[in-house]
């Protein structure tokens, strides 16, 4: 049975290039970016509202980024594949690359906020973490929206109408070819009921002017089959492949060479990125509430504790629903993200534990 409502993503990675150096500007950079942008201009109100001066949030600032990338890389490093970098210690510098864990950016920021908290007279650990987190569940909820758009950390298959079928890396992989000029994904404009796909994707190929119409039948017929059918990102297939009965159809194209349109079964998957981006979002409003209501007065380890439970309770659920990052996963019973969740947990648990028993005690005297 064909779904109904599912997406095909496919966006490109870059916003631009740089025009005098032709350096690619892209999404998750920016987002990345903006999440510190946004929390620094959040915790100045923050500060200036419990009688803190701006420099005090521009040091912190340059603790938490700090902290943030370094915590973030080698949490990825020493995680998910030590034995490589271990051996090849020079590439954990290489940032670039690619590889930020979430889990060691939280190493990472409450270790920042230790040093930091140690030269401010007034502003204990807890009355500055239980700050800071208001910010990193926003700078979340952005960073995991740029996982979205790169078309990374999917879920798993899904038979929701409202699933998503990645296919930007069927367009990569289609735009290798030297003969093509062009690859776009989109859900078919006509009834392709009778090929049985679940989730069919039509893909528009414009070809150089020297693709004649013999030399595109050889390459559907020769080449296109064996292109995609390994096709991959992280070890995660998008494409179930191509089958005889899917058979290209050139089409008028806006190009000067021949362009086609061809049928595939994509896979469909859960938005993982998305759900962990919308709850971070609304765990930041949920914070935020809760510190706007005594401010200061809010008892120390309240907002913190609160955001370890509720984030890395939700991240342990949410990776039941995502495919595995590294192969050694699949050969233990939770995954990496929901072993480094547990004790994350039972820390906010703990914390909370002692914050109501605390106002409790305060009560009864």
């Amino acid at each position: 049975m064909q779904l109904l409502d599912y997406i095909v993503w496919d966006p490109t990675k870059e916003m631009f290039r740089l025009p005098f150096n032709d350096h690619p500007i892209v999404w998750y950079g920016l987002l990345f970016a903006m999440g510190f942008i946004l929390g620094q201009q959040l915790m100045f109100y923050i500060f200036k509202s419990e009688g803190k001066t701006t420099q005090d949030v521009e040091t912190l600032t340059l603790y938490m980024v700090i902290a943030t990338v370094i915590g973030a890389r080698i949490g990825h490093c020493l995680f998910y594949d030590p034995a490589h970098y271990l051996s090849n210690p020079w590439e954990i510098l290489m940032v670039w690359k690619g590889g930020l864990a979430s889990h060691g950016a939280a190493i990472g920021i409450l270790t920042g906020i230790y040093v930091y908290s140690r030269k401010k007279a007034g502003q204990s650990y807890l009355w500055v973490v239980d700050r800071v987190v208001i910010i990193v569940a926003l700078a979340g909820a952005l960073i995991r929206f740029g996982n979205f758009v790169n078309s990374e950390i999917v879920g798993k298959p899904s038979d929701s109408n409202t699933s998503v079928v990645f296919a930007r890396s069927l367009e990569e992989r289609v735009m290798n070819e030297q003969f093509v000029t062009k690859a776009e994904a989109s859900k078919p404009h006509q009834n392709v009921d009778s090929l049985g796909f679940k989730a069919p994707i039509e893909l528009t190929i414009e070809f150089t002017p020297s693709m004649d119409a013999g030399l595109v039948e050889n390459y559907f017929q020769l080449k296109f089959a064996e292109l995609i059918e390994p096709l991959s990102r992280v070890g995660e297939p998008h494409i179930k492949g191509f089958t005889n009965t899917s058979a290209y159809q050139l089409v008028p194209g806006s190009g000067s060479g021949p362009t086609a349109k061809v049928i595939v079964e994509g896979i469909p998957r859960h938005p993982a990125q998305l759900y962990e981006s919308i709850s971070s979002f609304l765990l930041f409003l949920l914070l935020l509430f809760v510190w706007s209501r005594k401010k200061g007065d809010t008892p120390e380890g309240l907002i913190f504790g609160i955001f370890l439970v509720i984030l890395f309770g939700l991240r342990f659920l949410y990776e039941f629903l995502k495919e595995n990052q590294v192969a050694f996963e699949d050969n233990i019973p939770l995954n990496m993200g929901q072993w480094l969740s547990i004790p994350l947990v039972i820390a906010g648990i703990v914390i909370l534990v002692r914050v109501f028993l605390k106002k409790s005690q305060g009560t009864g005297s």
